[in-house]
């Protein structure tokens, strides 16, 4: 079944005190967009994470938004740069001394200066990065689900509007083949009341119908619309994305109802072909949103 490219999907994944959550939102686009925002402390897997979109989304523009936060004492340590805190502890003492001013200095209170403590946090890259790859598939798979209801219901809709189009085009078939006999009787009738007589060359007469047949006849538009829309009742069951195809499809039926418009020298038909143009325009529009 087609999908939607609007949609909407959201995963949380906890481990070992490490908090994750990831929400991506779709919305149409002509190509393949994928934009992330996720902290810098897993910036590495950003190409990681849009392939593995990309293994499930062919079209749209994807923004990604991931949280994560490491509550995990796994893999920190902290280190006291020794250096550090003797210059400090040195450059105190001498400004006791020459501000004659007790030098009681305290172990906790220079921590406290910068650059005396950091903390170094060795995090095992392999398993962020396994957490990270779960909790894509998670927010994929349910972005999926909810493309594939509002595909569900679009498809829906364009079978309603497909068989409209072909009830107008089946209706303007079969006001084409009385053409032609209209036409003998107007041309037969005109050319009597010109020549005042009842006398036709009717060899004339024929070879002026076949010329308008040919002018007129839009046999071979309707044959081809009723082909595009046997396709496209077959794309919309696709399961691979057609919404490219989709809309090269309603491309050649407009074409083809133009030329049936202009062809047509019949105020119903001319009718039907507005009608016919409508609903094809409700359907590209329609069209856009499909992947």
């Amino acid at each position: 079944m087609i999908k939607s490219m609007t949609g909407f999907g959201k995963s949380e994944y906890s481990s070992n005190a490490r908090e994750y959550q990831m929400e991506i939102k779709t919305v149409n686009h002509r190509y393949l967009d994928i934009n992330i925002k996720m902290p810098r402390s897993i910036s590495y897997l950003e190409e990681d994470v849009k392939k593995q979109i990309a293994n499930s989304i062919k079209r749209g523009k994807v923004d990604v938004f991931i949280t994560f936060e490491n509550n995990s004492d796994e893999g920190k340590n902290i280190k006291i740069n020794t250096e550090i805190a003797k210059l400090y502890i040195k450059e105190l003492r001498k400004l006791a001394e020459e501000e004659k001013i007790l030098s009681n200095i305290d172990v906790t209170e220079i921590s406290k200066f910068p650059d005396v403590l950091t903390i170094k946090n060795d995090q095992n890259d392999e398993i962020i990065k396994n957490e990270v790859m779960e909790l894509t598939k998670n927010a994929t798979n349910n972005l999926l689900k909810m493309r594939e209801i509002e595909g569900e219901k679009i498809s829906k809709d364009f079978l309603n509007r497909i068989k409209l189009v072909e009830d107008k085009t089946l209706e303007i078939s079969k006001l084409s083949t009385g053409l032609i006999e209209e036409y003998v009787v107007k041309l037969e009738s005109r050319v009597k009341e010109l020549l005042k007589t009842e006398d036709v060359d009717k060899q004339r007469l024929a070879q002026e119908v076949v010329l308008y047949a040919d002018k007129c006849s839009v046999e071979e538009e309707i044959t081809r619309l009723k082909s595009h829309t046997e396709q496209f009742r077959s794309l919309i069951q696709s399961v691979e994305p057609v919404g490219k195809r989709l809309d090269f499809l309603i491309q050649e039926m407009n074409r083809e109802t133009n030329t049936i418009g202009s062809k047509a020298n019949n105020l119903e038909i001319t009718n039907k072909v507005i009608d016919l143009k409508t609903e094809l325009e409700n359907i590209r529009e329609q069209v856009q949103n499909i992947e």
